[in-house]
């Protein structure tokens, strides 16, 4: 793959130093609570966003629940405190919907196999990249949303030039129906901003992506460190 190379967080400033983007709707893919809350702090004050839980490469069904409630529960959580600082005229905030996709693991295992061997961070992580990336566009399409991207960018463990040349990729397959939002939010110390959020929000943090692969690799690294 011949990556885009870019300053994909300038990309994006440059988007939203421009009056006339503000309001434009976005569907943002949100791999996880704690990883959605830098960003739609971030971008709620410019972008009309409805979040898309959609995440196929969870293995385990109650994994799988635990995370898309906690999504829900910090867009409720989020919504009533810029609610409660609307009223002392802090900023402006457009308030967020939310779809969540079908849970389809079978998708995900036929889209790595073959791959299962490989590290974490390779071409299976690619696959199910893409996987997430391909869904959220379809449903940009559909739906009329201006922009598309995904919070994954935000782990200091997913790799920004995979993910925005795949969405690139994406976008002009869909003859730019919808545009890809370049991003990589763990600059500005996204990442840690994060953290503080989840701290904040008292949101349920995972140590892996949720796929049985990234399970395995941090019960091995815990096993190694006893």
């Amino acid at each position: 793959m011949k990556y885009l190379e870019m300053n994909y967080q300038l990309e994006l400033e440059k988007i939203m130093n421009n009056p006339q983007n503000r309001g434009k709707k976005l569907l943002l893919h949100s791999c996880c609570a704690p990883c959605s809350s830098y960003v739609l702090v971030y971008l709620s004050t410019f972008f009309d966003i409805t979040v898309f839980y959609y995440n196929p490469n969870i293995s385990d069904a109650a994994e799988y629940e635990k995370r898309v409630q906690e999504q829900k529960r910090f867009i409720a959580s989020f919504h009533e405190k810029k609610r409660l600082e609307e009223k002392d005229q802090i900023g402006v905030f457009y308030p967020i919907s939310f779809i969540e996709g079908n849970y389809e693991p079978e998708l995900f295992y036929k889209a790595v196999k073959g791959l299962e061997h490989l590290r974490e961070g390779g071409e299976r992580c690619e696959r199910c990249f893409e996987l997430r990336l391909r869904k959220t566009a379809e449903i940009a399409c559909q739906n009329g949303f201006d922009y598309f991207t995904t919070t994954l960018s935000i782990s200091p463990m997913k790799n920004a030039k995979i993910l925005n040349t795949l969405g690139e990729a994406i976008a002009v397959e869909s003859d730019q129906v919808t545009s890809y939002l370049y991003s990589d939010f763990k600059k500005k110390d996204g990442y840690k901003q994060s953290i503080a959020l989840s701290k904040e929000f008292d949101l349920y943090r995972q140590d892996f992506c949720g796929c049985v692969f990234s399970k395995r690799s941090r019960e091995e690294e815990t096993q190694k460190c006893e």
